[in-house]
């Protein structure tokens, strides 16, 4: 267990969201938290920065696109790109984390949850939080 508690955000970046989730404060369980819809890099860069500072963010877990042969496309360079604007705003540490069938664990969630039909957008959030509860069930 760690010694240190501090909150962890999760992110699911998108063309046109962004899901987002934070960790209690103990680092054990991910809950979605918020979507931004995307407008600009720019303004999608504060919305974020604005969460980590309000929320007391310790370290971001990114998911990265891949293929199921593990291969990186275009959708994953444009997600590393925007970290990297992301990275020159904020002052905490930022990992990326194999998103491969994320949004599919997200969709049957929320289905078990009870709701009949999932929303893109609701997907969005919990499919950041599968990828955050991945990182913090590894690191526990």
């Amino acid at each position: 267990m760690r010694g240190i508690i501090t909150r962890s955000l999760g992110l699911d970046i998108g063309d046109k969201r962004i899901g987002v989730a934070l960790s209690d404060p103990r680092g054990i369980l991910a809950s979605p938290l918020t979507i931004i819809d995307r407008t600009d890099e720019e303004r999608d860069v504060d919305a974020i920065a604005a969460i980590v500072k309000e929320r007391e963010i310790g370290q971001i877990i990114v998911g990265l696109p891949r293929s199921l042969s593990g291969s990186e496309g275009e959708q994953a360079e444009k997600v590393r790109a925007f970290v990297e604007k992301l990275r020159g705003r904020i002052g905490v540490a930022l990992e990326f984390r194999d998103e491969r069938l994320t949004t599919v664990s997200a969709r049957r969630l929320v289905r078990e949850a009870g709701r009949r039909k999932s929303r893109e957008r609701q997907d969005d959030a919990f499919a950041a939080a599968v990828i955050l509860q991945g990182y913090l069930d590894e690191a526990r």
